[in-house]
Order: C-alpha cells, then structure tokens, then sequence
C-alpha cells in the first residue's frame, strides 16, 4: 500500500523580502510533492513570497491579527487549530521568532502534530519577555531547528536546550541565480559593499567608520538594503565626509545583479547566525570580508582562505584588511573563487531541502 504524503504546516510572521522568508519558500517549493504535501500559513500574506509559492500551487493560508495579545489573535488561534484538524497536519514548523512564540503553543494546543520550532539567530536578539517566552517553547516542542553550528551551541550552552532537540539544517541557496559574473570590465576604483538588512545588529557603523579611513581616490562605498538604521547611517556618512563616495540603495528583488557590482563584500555584524547575504556574496564571487561572530567563522574559515575575519566593531583593524585587499586583486581573486566554490558544494537549495527533508522523515508521521 502506497503511503500517503506527510502533510506539513509551515509557519512564518510574513511572506515578503527577507532571508528566513526565502529559505521557507525554496523549502516549500522543492520538497518532493510525492513524499510532502505542504500548507504555509502566516500573519500577512501579502508579499513577493507568497505569489511565488501560490504559482507554484503551495496553499497559502493567512491568520491576521493587530497583536498578539488581542481578541483576534485569541480567535485566529482557534481558527489555526481547526486548520490543523481539518487538514490533517501531522508535522508543524514554525520558521521564525514571531511565530516561535505564537505558533508553537497554538499547535501545541492542537494536540496531534509534531511540532518544530526554528531558532535562526542569537537570542540575545530577542530581549525581556519574548525571550522568556522563547524559553518556554523549548519546553513544548518536538525539535527546533539551527542553521548553523554555532546556533547548536548558543542553545545548548547558553540557554540550557537539551541536545536531542536541535537539528541543524544549514541554509541553501538557488545556485544556478547566485553565480559570479561571466566578465567584469576593469574600473579606477574598488567597489566596498554590503547588501543587507539596515538593523543596528549588523554593525554597518564600523564599516562607515573604516571605509573613511580609506584612500578616497581609489575605493567606493555601496550599501543596498533598507531597515530602522538607514537615516542614523546616512548621518553619519556625512559627518564622516564620505557621503559622495557612498551610495545607499533600498532592498531590491535584484540582489545577485546588486552582489555582482562588488568587488569587497564586507559583513560587519555585531550578532550573527548563518547569513544569506554572506552566502549569496560568496556565491556570486566577491571576496568577502566579516566580523568574527556567529556562523560567520563557519563561512569564511578561521585558515581555509575564503575569505577575511576580523574582531567585531574593530573598525581599524577593518581598514588595514581593505586596504590590503584593495592593493591586491589576484589575492581578491583566489578568495573570492575558493567561496564560490565552498558555496556551490555546500550549501544550494538542493542540500538544504534534502537537510529538511531528513528531518521531517526522523519523525514518526503520515502513518495512518
């Protein structure tokens, strides 16, 4: 007798622009539907992810509320568990922090499921009671899920999880979209850059302050991304004197065309757990440069020469590695090539689905 699909509940807080956003997508659209029949659901449908996965024929289900400690979210929890029910979900995974503290007790409630949380970043990130709250879920949950190693030890180390919990599912990327350029016709100046989130947590003063540092004639700034920090960035910028040579750009679909213009990425972050835009820079052949936090070290290497760490906020320290590195292009080059190819062993989409898919299957569901 043929077994039925596993039916799998993907939760997320919104379906737009964002690394977790992308990651449960390219879950979602590439989990063999023979083996997985997959419903996502979240707080706001509206978004780039959610048409893609709509195309692709995944349900999309969204449960909007203004907060939530409102009556609707009390309501919409009732009308989650129902979905549950009646869908006969047998597995639940909920992707981010938002839905880690909502999702998870409510499906917990449904009382039939596995139930899996995901921590993918630093939960000094996630201060006061929703921390506390955090904390709780572990206690309700059947696995949580990492993305990288340091996260696996940031959980058993710092908040005291239990090992046979976490599972670790590196994150992918679609390889075939993040590629090097085919050329790159030769310019004056080096092209600085950084294209992510504009959060206080990656650090971006440090590179502002170390790109001032820099010999004006020969190196240009560009920060692609949008976020709370942009006008204190932009500020500074000007005090700095360097606003003509720093270019702000918002978030864009186009990342690998925006990632393809720069010659030195540099990931400045103060926190980090395994970051898609370090990823999709490595695959897209700049040689990178990032603090030494997080999953950063499990990116670049400490001496495998993909790339450059260097001690967090240590904006000097930042100076003399671009400085070094924008006197040297073939050095540049040979980085920027053992990334590439670190990354397309390693870490596509397809790897990262089949990561998940293992675990999904570690779990006794879908057996009628």
């Amino acid at each position: 007798m043929k077994a039925e699909p596993k039916r799998l509940l993907l939760m997320i807080y919104k379906l737009d622009i964002g690394g977790t956003e992308r990651q449960l997508t390219e879950i979602a659209r590439n989990l063999d539907p023979r083996r997985f029949e997959v419903h996502v659901a979240c707080l706001h449908s509206e978004g780039l992810r959610a048409d893609e996965l709509r195309a692709d024929g995944i349900r999309v289900v969204s449960f909007p509320m203004p907060s939530f400690f409102s009556l609707q979210a009390a309501r919409q929890a009732v009308a989650i568990i129902r979905y549950i029910r009646r869908n006969r979900i047998d597995l639940v995974h909920a992707f981010d922090v938002p839905m880690d503290i909502y999702g998870v007790p409510v499906a917990a409630m449904a009382r039939g499921p596995i139930v899996l949380s995901s921590q993918r970043a630093h939960r000094e990130l996630t201060p006061g009671l929703y921390h506390w709250l955090l904390r709780l879920t572990d206690h309700m949950v059947d696995g949580i899920v990492v993305n990288c190693e340091h996260m696996r030890r940031h959980l058993i180390d710092d908040e005291h999880v239990r090992a046979r919990l976490i599972h670790l599912c590196y994150n992918g990327l679609d390889t075939r979209v993040f590629t090097p350029p085919e050329s790159k016709p030769p310019s004056e100046k080096t092209v600085i850059g950084v294209l992510c989130a504009l959060r206080p947590e990656k650090g971006l003063a440090t590179l502002l302050n170390a790109f001032a540092l820099l010999d004006p004639n020969s190196v240009d700034l560009l920060i692609v991304g949008s976020g709370p920090s942009l006008s204190a960035l932009e500020s500074q910028a000007e005090y700095l004197g360097i606003s003509a040579r720093c270019r702000f750009v918002p978030s864009t679909e186009n990342v690998a065309d925006w990632l393809r213009k720069i010659d030195i990425f540099v990931l400045p972050s103060l926190s980090e757990a395994l970051s898609n835009s370090l990823m999709e820079a490595m695959a897209c052949g700049c040689c990178v440069v990032a603090s030494r936090v997080g999953g950063n070290i499990e990116l670049v290497g400490e001496a495998e020469l993909r790339g450059v760490l260097f001690e967090k906020e240590n904006a000097p320290q930042l100076a003399e590695v671009l400085k070094v590195l924008c006197g040297d292009p073939a050095g540049r080059a040979r980085l920027a090539s053992a990334a590439t190819e670190f990354i397309r062993s390693g870490f596509s989409i397809e790897s990262s689905v089949s990561r998940m898919a293992a675990i999904y299957d570690k779990f006794p569901i879908g057996i009628d």
